[in-house]
């Protein structure tokens, strides 16, 4: 087989288009939709702010073992559709659920278990084992998956599904859209290119580094670069998550109060955040495969510190400065997760990168989760969500100084041959 064959019968981007699908599916739609029934459940059953995002970090905090433990030793795709089934039933459970907060709880540690195995990890480590020269691209139009469905999710799905059968009811049907990805993950997708005779990128021979032998959790605990890279992804991410979990609830403070055109500037600022997300990805993945990816990711963190005092400026009569932040934040912030696997991978290498992501993941889901409720405390002690912002900026920077501090990658990992170790098809 020549090269040029190989390429074209390559399936890796057969994986990408189905990757895509199952990423916005498991992820896009429940995460970025479930902030549009926060006001609802204030209403329905009485719970506060600080009650309401409590169940978040808490079933973070439940679950911090299960990646580390689980998610390195199985299938990723079959993890996918475990995964995609506890979401479901967390989605079910939150639309069937009466007054009860440890209910609650309890329908978010599943639903937490249900997005470590469906999420980013399972879908970052098939990326990577496809595609080496072309990471950057692919992992960029696997998150596109994330943008497009993450955009949909309150504005074409919660926000008819809740107009036309009631909240709780769309809640149930947001779950049953998770069955969708099952066929796609069990039918379709591989986990590597091998089982399907090939090698990343269309290659005729193995790249080295699918050669290595996976680093130890000690050895990554042991690294400078992986603290760095920790802190610095948990620290943007936290900032992210704190955003995109109250601005419906700040968009509610800054004079947005009348319940539809509330509900239409949150599921818009989705939109446009999701779908400015989109650029980001493909414009960050493009450049990542050709220049330093430090370089690109320092740029996307700073990116996210900056937009962040823009929102304290959304306020009626201010249109320009709501679409300013919408498109600056989801730029940056569409960028901002699809990097953390792309850096980890080039720092510790794609063989190390499923158990890299097990502790990577679960620690920012700290930050993406805790910091939200660190600023419900700190609009209930001070009466507004000017100093919580403060505080979220400020965290924002410190990821991005954090990462700015990682170790550039050397010339040889840049340009580290194809070694002739295995043709496929022999």
């Amino acid at each position: 087989m020549t090269q040029d064959s190989a390429q074209k019968s390559f399936f890796g981007w057969w994986i990408v288009a189905f990757a895509f699908l199952t990423f916005g599916i498991a992820v896009g739609i429940p995460y970025y939709g479930m902030p549009f029934f926060y006001d609802y459940y204030e209403k329905t059953f009485g719970w506060s702010r600080k009650e309401i995002t409590l169940g978040f970090p808490l079933a973070a905090t439940l679950t911090l073992w299960v990646g580390p433990l689980i998610v390195h030793k199985y299938s990723p795709r079959k993890l996918l559709a475990i995964g995609t089934g506890c979401t479901a039933l967390a989605f079910i459970g939150f639309g069937t659920m009466g007054g009860s907060l440890p209910v609650y709880y309890a329908f978010w540690v599943l639903y937490i278990v249900g997005y470590i195995f469906s999420g980013p990890i399972v879908h970052q480590v098939i990326v990577s084992q496809w595609f080496r020269k072309n990471r950057g691209k692919a992992m960029a139009v696997v998150y596109l998956g994330v943008g497009v469905f993450g955009g949909l999710s309150q504005k074409l799905i919660a926000k008819p599904l809740t107009e036309g059968y009631g909240f709780q009811q769309a809640l149930i049907l947001i779950g049953g859209m998770m069955l969708m990805a099952w066929p796609l993950a069990l039918i379709f997708m591989r986990d590597k290119p091998s089982e399907k005779g090939q090698f990343p990128d269309g290659g005729l021979f193995a790249p080295a580094e699918m050669n290595a032998q996976p680093k130890s959790f000690s050895y990554l605990l042991s690294q400078k670069s992986f603290w760095l890279l920790l802190i610095g992804s948990a620290c943007s991410i936290g900032s992210i998550g704190s955003i995109n979990q109250h601005m419906k609830f700040i968009f509610k403070e800054q004079g947005f109060t009348e319940q539809g055109v509330l509900n239409a500037m949150s599921s818009d600022a989705t939109l446009y955040i999701l779908w400015s997300s989109i650029a980001g990805r493909l414009v960050m993945g493009y450049v990542a495969d050709r220049f330093p990816k430090k370089l690109a990711m320092m740029v996307t963190y700073f990116m996210v510190a900056g937009t962040i005092p823009l929102l304290l400026l959304v306020t009626p009569g201010q249109d320009m400065n709501f679409y300013l932040f919408a498109i600056l934040f989801g730029f940056g912030m569409g960028a901002d997760y699809m990097l953390i696997p792309l850096m980890a991978a080039e720092q510790f290498g794609v063989n190390s990168l499923a158990r890299a992501m097990a502790i990577i993941l679960p620690t920012d889901t700290i930050g993406q989760t805790w910091f939200p409720y660190g600023v419900s405390w700190l609009r209930e002690n001070y009466g507004n969500y000017g100093i919580a912002l403060n505080v979220v900026f400020i965290m924002a920077a410190v990821g991005a100084i954090a990462v700015a501090l990682l170790p550039g990658s050397s010339k040889e990992d840049e340009v580290l041959p194809i070694q002739n170790t295995q043709r496929a098809g022999s």
